[in-house]
């Protein structure tokens, strides 16, 4: 039995981001992204505006008038969001965490994909596959894949991608869209440097995806329409001037005392996670993944518009 409050919280996001879904995102999600083929559907007579190429020779000689050849998109397709629920996906500095973060975005997604008649799967994956929701449509599923996300228990802490990816590959027969909704962070490594005399540890972002051969992500992308959402915090790319802070690693309980009242430590800080975070936007342009970023103190609403226009203007064009 699922306790009240927990399925209120559930509607509230539904509600939430359905009222996103039809002001927005329903119709852009249509465009960005396209059916498996084109149909033959029917032959109709000519009307002017016509593209004369579609004139059907054999009818409309049959005929002694034009007829047109008339086709339609397949378009239903299979939707699979693959979502990070490993500990740190409970920080936020903000109103949500990224945990949460994760679940409004995904069922922003889900509610434009049940709209536009597409199925949608769930693969929950900490360190290993947690929970796999094969794809199917309707309401109550919708709200099903909300709760998942939110609410699963995980039975590991850690991170890995290979794995999850390895097991989408094994039940994503035919062409899907894929959307991956993680941080990306794997396995804090701490580096020891003599920058303070009596605190020498500071945490360095380490990508999730270092553990991922390119090889397979290229071969994921190739098979599957792949989009990677990754969920970030402010103080993941920033260090606030809070003096001296201790900071627990969610994954892998590791403590580490830090001096954030150091300036250049706090310059330090950001140069190597901004630097970490070039060589993730790299590693997804390489593999020919598109890839977007939602903060917690940031609308994720307007980020996820322009990433639709910015694709839609780029497949207008191809």
């Amino acid at each position: 039995m699922i306790p009240k409050e927990i399925l209120a919280k559930i509607k509230r996001i539904e509600v939430k981001t359905r009222r996103l879904v039809s002001d927005s995102i329903a119709g852009r999600y249509h465009s960005v992204f396209r059916g498996q083929g084109i149909n033959f559907s029917e032959v109709r007579e000519y009307q002017p505006g016509d593209d004369v190429r579609s004139i059907d020779w054999n009818v409309t000689a049959r005929m002694n008038h034009p007829f047109v050849k008339v086709f339609t998109e397949e378009r239903e397709l299979t939707m699979i969001l693959m979502v990070d629920i490993s500990a740190s996906g409970w920080f936020g500095s903000g109103n949500l965490s990224k945990r949460e973060l994760a679940a409004e975005i995904g069922s922003v997604l889900t509610l434009a994909a049940l709209r536009n008649q597409d199925k949608v799967g769930l693969v929950l994956f900490s360190d290993e596959v947690e929970q796999y929701v094969p794809p199917r449509k309707g309401s109550r599923h919708a709200l099903r894949i909300i709760r998942e996300i939110l609410y699963h228990e995980p039975r590991r802490r850690g991170t890995n991608i290979q794995s999850a990816l390895d097991f989408l590959m094994k039940v994503a027969k035919r062409k899907c869209i894929v959307v991956m909704i993680s941080d990306f962070l794997g396995q804090s490594k701490v580096t020891r440097k003599d920058v303070d005399s009596h605190l020498k540890k500071q945490f360095v972002l380490s990508s999730s995806l270092n553990q991922v051969s390119l090889s397979t992500l290229r071969q994921v992308s190739r098979r599957h329409d792949v989009i990677a959402i990754q969920t970030l915090d402010r103080y993941e790319t920033e260090m606030p001037n809070v003096g001296f802070l201790t900071l627990k690693d969610a994954e892998t309980g590791e403590v580490v005392e830090i001096n954030t009242g150091s300036a250049q430590r706090r310059k330090d800080f950001a140069m190597r996670q901004a630097r970490a975070q070039k060589e993730l936007e790299r590693l997804f342009r390489t593999a020919g993944i598109d890839a977007m970023q939602a903060r917690t103190d940031q609308s994720y609403a307007e980020t996820l518009i322009r990433f639709f226009q910015t694709r839609e203007n780029r497949l207008r064009h191809q």
